[in-house]
């Protein structure tokens, strides 16, 4: 953690939201004059989508049908560290990009399924924020979640998150049901041991729950809406969080536990607002008062 070069992460499985969440943090740095420099999760990947087939089917002929995303074997988590680490001493560091599809490679001038060039941040940021699969992760050989001062999780409850990635993936990347599936089961293993584990180190839990029935995610014709969720909101230390305030703004809203409050699912984008943009002014006052002393 750094008092000069603050560091905040959301982090979720794919399809659990991130990029939506994503989308309120911009909102807050536009409105509040932040500047901050951006990192994706997918940068931390260590193959092109090529060579992750590739590897894939190599630790099938070996008998590991659960390689995946998910794991260590598939991504550079000491890179990512390092990466947090040189961010919190100096502000510096290096990220790139990964090309998802077609509009994001006339965007970044690379093909689909490759990486970016390694690029330097751009000096002068007021914070690092991240997004993606491993903003919070802890492994016998790292530690990334000690060097993020402020960690967010985003964790719809699993058929959500299924039905949201299934969506995604048939309509954004072109991928059949059976594909995405397969995808689901051969990262399991990888999700309990790599994923799961994350949120009990995330300062903020944002959990969306339907109030609709989403028994079998695989032949879901919709997402469920916001308004037919609830947002279960867990704060990991409740100290200094003003629950009688949040509950006074936020209509129909009410306290599940001391620690968590319970929202529609509509106002999910207020209440991180209201929640969220104190701490991350309270971030970059004490990165300023730093600099100035």
């Amino acid at each position: 953690m750094s008092i000069k070069h603050p560091i905040i992460a959301i982090t979720g499985s794919s399809g659990a939201g991130t990029s939506s969440v994503k989308k309120t943090f911009e909102q807050i740095f536009r409105r509040e004059k932040i500047n901050p420099v951006y990192i994706e999760g997918d940068a931390f990947h260590r193959f092109n989508r090529i060579d992750m087939r590739e590897q894939m089917k190599l630790a099938a002929a070996k008998g590991d049908h659960h390689y995946s995303h998910f794991g260590p074997a598939a991504n550079l988590f000491g890179e990512l560290e390092t990466t947090f680490r040189d961010y919190a001493a100096s502000g510096g560091g290096k990220t790139r990009t990964y090309v998802h599809d077609a509009a994001e490679a006339e965007v970044h001038g690379a093909p689909p399924g490759e990486f970016t060039p390694w690029r330097e941040f751009e000096p002068g940021s007021d914070l690092l924020f991240y997004e993606g699969l491993h903003g919070a992760v802890v492994t016998d050989a790292v530690d990334v979640a000690q060097y993020v001062d402020l960690k967010i999780g985003v964790v719809p409850v699993i058929n959500l998150e299924w039905i949201q990635k299934l969506h995604r993936d048939r309509a954004a990347r072109g991928y059949s049901t059976e594909a995405i599936t397969d995808t689901i089961l051969r990262r399991m293993p990888d999700y309990i041991t790599y994923i799961c584990p994350q949120f009990t180190q995330t300062d903020i839990n944002f959990q969306r729950v339907p109030t609709v029935d989403t028994s079998n995610p695989f032949v879901a014709r919709w997402i469920p809406t916001p308004d037919e969720s609830l947002v279960v909101i867990r704060f990991r230390s409740p100290r200094g969080i003003d629950f009688p305030y949040l509950l006074s703004m936020i209509n129909d809203s009410f306290m599940s536990r001391a620690n968590s409050i319970v929202i529609p699912g509509g106002k999910m984008d207020i209440a991180m607002q209201l929640i969220l943009t104190p701490m991350i002014l309270q971030l970059v006052e004490r990165r300023r008062r730093a600099l100035r002393a």
